[in-house]
């Protein structure tokens, strides 16, 4: 009898994933020459190299929240950045019938899984950005947020609304075992961290982030940098984008925070004037209610 794929350990559970995605390869019409593991972690992504000598990065989204209609979204904001951008990303693969998204029914975890597949991108992780790479994400970043100003969601694409601490998540520390003292401190972060959302989501205009840039999901490449897996993307303000980022360079260099800001600042202000109205629609002229500041 298999045990459960929860109580598997990561090599069993990629083996169990294999079939997931030789399933899906065939579904977006592709004949598997090889297929290796590039990363197993809250998604499982593989390196797919077809007959024809094509190579893909396959995700099967293990543990994504992302729906249909969200994958319909983020596979078409990427297209577009793409082919009106100077931002490199992958390009999405469509099956034949045109879908950017493969649904697998069958799988180990007991329920469907979503499964896309884009170009393969040259180059290793940018985990230890440099100057010059945190000064080009910092550019990409302005790209993407001039990109998305303009861009609308297509038929039956959606993306999450960003507008609160948690994103929609479940809160966890609500249960967790902590003294007096500790849970005040918990609730003043609540507090603060929902008051600054507040600000500057009021009478914001929303638009597409990438919402989760950092060198983990960049590749720096012969002077170049990547963008890639928008898994996370939703709609918010570019402040959000900013203070992510930020929060994954903080404390390892101020040089790489201030490369970062420097880059954006190269493509767009880091201050634009207070839109009038909120707008539900993405195509957003503009974003920042306030500047984050160190």
């Amino acid at each position: 009898m298999t045990a459960p794929y929860d109580e598997l350990d990561d090599d069993a559970q990629v083996e169990a994933l294999r079939p997931v995605a030789l399933r899906a390869a065939a579904a977006f019409g592709l004949e598997v020459a090889r297929l290796e593991l590039v990363l197993h972690s809250y998604n499982t992504t593989f390196e797919l190299e077809a007959s024809d000598g094509r190579r893909f990065a396959l995700r099967v989204g293990t543990n994504s929240k992302s729906t249909v209609a969200h994958a319909i979204a983020q596979q078409a904001w990427i297209g577009a950045i793409a082919a009106e951008t100077e931002v490199l990303v992958p390009e999405p693969l469509r099956t034949p019938e045109g879908e950017p998204w493969v649904q697998v029914e069958e799988t180990p975890l007991g329920r469907p899984l979503l499964v896309t597949a884009a170009s393969w991108l040259d180059g290793d992780d940018a985990d230890d950005l440099g100057p010059d790479a945190a000064r080009a994400l910092g550019a990409a970043m302005a790209r993407l947020h001039e990109h998305a100003a303009g861009w609308a969601l297509p038929p039956g694409g959606a993306l999450p609304e960003l507008s609160e601490p948690l994103f929609g998540d479940v809160d966890v520390l609500d249960q967790a075992p902590l003294e007096a003292s500790g849970r005040a401190v918990l609730e003043e972060a609540r507090r603060r961290a929902s008051d600054a959302f507040a600000r500057v989501f009021a009478d914001a205009a929303l638009r597409p982030l990438h919402a989760d840039l950092h060198g983990g999901n960049a590749k720096w490449h012969e002077g170049r940098l990547a963008v890639f897996d928008f898994d996370d993307a939703g709609l918010g303000v570019p402040a959000l984008d900013l203070a992510i980022t930020t929060f994954y360079l903080r404390g390892d260099s101020a040089e790489l925070e201030s490369a970062m800001r420097e880059g954006y600042e190269q493509v767009a202000p880091l201050r634009s004037p207070r839109p009038t109205s909120r707008r539900s629609s993405p195509r957003a002229s503009c974003c920042w209610r306030t500047r984050c500041s160190r």
